[in-house]
């Protein structure tokens, strides 16, 4: 059976290799990684994973929710935050992206791999 491919957004680099190092502990694919939207939507088009996980400050000038957005209306990929934001208006403005998931930083692997799972089974 096929592994899960998860694209990764994070514009940290060494936080983005320690989320990769856990999934792939987990028993997740990591089909690549994007610090910004450009990136994420050019790897979306060549990669085509079954989850992205997504920061929501990242580079340039399109934040992480407004991606978000664009990915669940033109690939319906799932979408699960990932991030150490959660004050009311980023959770108001993430909510209307209609995620798949939220998971605060720093997140235990359990935690992640429930978002995932549910995510894949909507």
């Amino acid at each position: 059976m096929p592994k899960t491919k998860i694209l990764i957004v994070e514009d940290d680099d060494i936080v983005a290799r320690v989320i990769a190092w856990r999934l792939n502990n987990i028993g997740y694919e990591v089909c690549g990684r994007a610090t910004s939207s450009t990136e994420t939507m050019e790897i979306l088009v060549k990669e085509y994973p079954d989850v992205v996980l997504m920061d929501i400050n990242i580079k340039g000038e399109t934040d992480g929710i407004e991606t978000a957005n664009m990915i669940k209306t033109r690939v319906k990929i799932p979408v699960i935050f990932l991030t150490s934001h959660s004050d009311g208006s980023t959770l108001q403005r993430a909510k209307e992206t209609q995620p798949d998931g939220f998971v605060l930083k720093p997140f235990e692997d359990h935690d992640l791999r429930v978002a995932i799972e549910l995510a894949l089974n909507k």
